[in-house]
């Protein structure tokens, strides 16, 4: 496999470093966040099973329809 050389700057570096999972490579990590057909549906339903984030989603969702109803009535 040919490899290239990159300059970025610290910003850069750290920003990418911040995506890398464990385990993975740079290069796995560029191919996984620059990759052309991501399914923007993946993941939906992964945290169904966690603790609490049923609960979580509906304080949410109702705190947010309050304050659309608040909004509405001003």
């Amino acid at each position: 496999m040919a490899t290239k050389s990159l300059t970025i700057t610290d910003e850069a570096y750290d920003r990418l470093k911040a995506h890398k999972r464990d385990g993975e490579s740079f290069t796995e990590t560029i191919l996984r966040l620059t990759e052309s057909n991501r399914d923007v549906m993946k993941g939906f339903g992964e945290m169904k099973d966690v603790d609490g984030y049923r609960d979580a989603v509906e304080l949410t969702r109702d705190k947010m329809n309050d304050d659309l109803r608040e909004r509405e009535r001003r």
